[in-house]
């Protein structure tokens, strides 16, 4: 598929949460996912803001070694917390050359190998649900062209997130306090990769595609595959169809 055609996909991907099985966490990973696709980076994470200033990361939920040692600072400090506090992109940065208030971040994502960061926020009108944090191991950063297709794609999954909010008829609360559960979910989902990797002895990231597959095979959420993982060690069985009583009469 040509580049534009992702792109094209991308978008009404990110508009289909209109239906009452949307997976919040599945939703924002496929989001990762096409950023490291179609934008060429090496890693891309997206955080929440919940609540106030305090973030957390419910994707992905397979992050690359190296994403894993910067994740919990860029929550801190950097520009993925910075997008979020501005509202603003934050664009491509040379880590060897970042803001003092960057340090301690700079400095992880350095030694994890990355060469440039940058940030978009997840923004409608005057509310901010968190950011989406591009990293690049290049000699390279992000085009200016891409970050922008990159905000893009932000506007348009807060404006799908909203729009799951009003699915469920939901009246009280804000959006980041909804989407708190997908802390939980995201926490679920770690622990039953670990359970599923040692039970089918394949790596995490396959753990990971297995529970994903499964879910959306069956129409079943990524926390409740989760769930049934580490009650178990293996995957749920998928749901029984409806029982037609005629069906056991003998056939005459």
């Amino acid at each position: 598929m040509s580049r534009e055609g992702k792109i094209a996909q991308t978008f009404v991907e990110l508009a289909d949460t209109l239906v009452a099985d949307f997976d919040v966490i599945d939703f924002l990973q496929q989001l990762t996912a096409r950023c490291r696709d179609i934008f060429a980076v090496t890693d891309a994470a997206v955080v929440l803001a919940y609540p106030g200033p305090q973030m957390y990361s419910p994707a992905p939920c397979d992050p690359s070694p190296a994403l894993s040692k910067v994740l919990d600072l860029a929550l801190r400090e950097g520009p993925a917390l910075d997008a979020y506090r501005t509202a603003e992109p934050v664009a491509p940065g040379d880590l060897s050359r970042a803001p003092a208030a960057w340090a301690a971040f700079a400095t992880q994502a350095r030694g994890a190998g990355y060469t440039y960061a940058c940030a978009v926020p997840l923004r409608l009108r005057r509310e901010t649900l968190g950011s989406l944090l591009l990293l690049r191991a290049t000699d390279s950063p992000v085009p200016l062209d891409d970050l922008a297709m990159a905000q893009a794609f932000a506007d348009a999954a807060t404006i799908g997130l909203i729009h799951a909010r009003t699915l469920r008829h939901t009246d009280t609360g804000t959006i980041n306090e909804q989407l708190h559960g997908a802390l939980h979910g995201r926490i679920l989902i770690e622990q039953a990769k670990g359970y599923l990797a040692a039970y089918r002895d394949v790596s995490l990231g396959d753990a990971f595609d297995l529970l994903r597959d499964h879910a959306r095979r069956h129409g079943l959420l990524l926390s409740t595959v989760a769930q049934r993982a580490i009650d178990t060690g293996d995957l749920p069985r998928p749901p029984a169809g409806p029982h037609h009583p005629a069906e056991d009469a003998p056939a005459e």
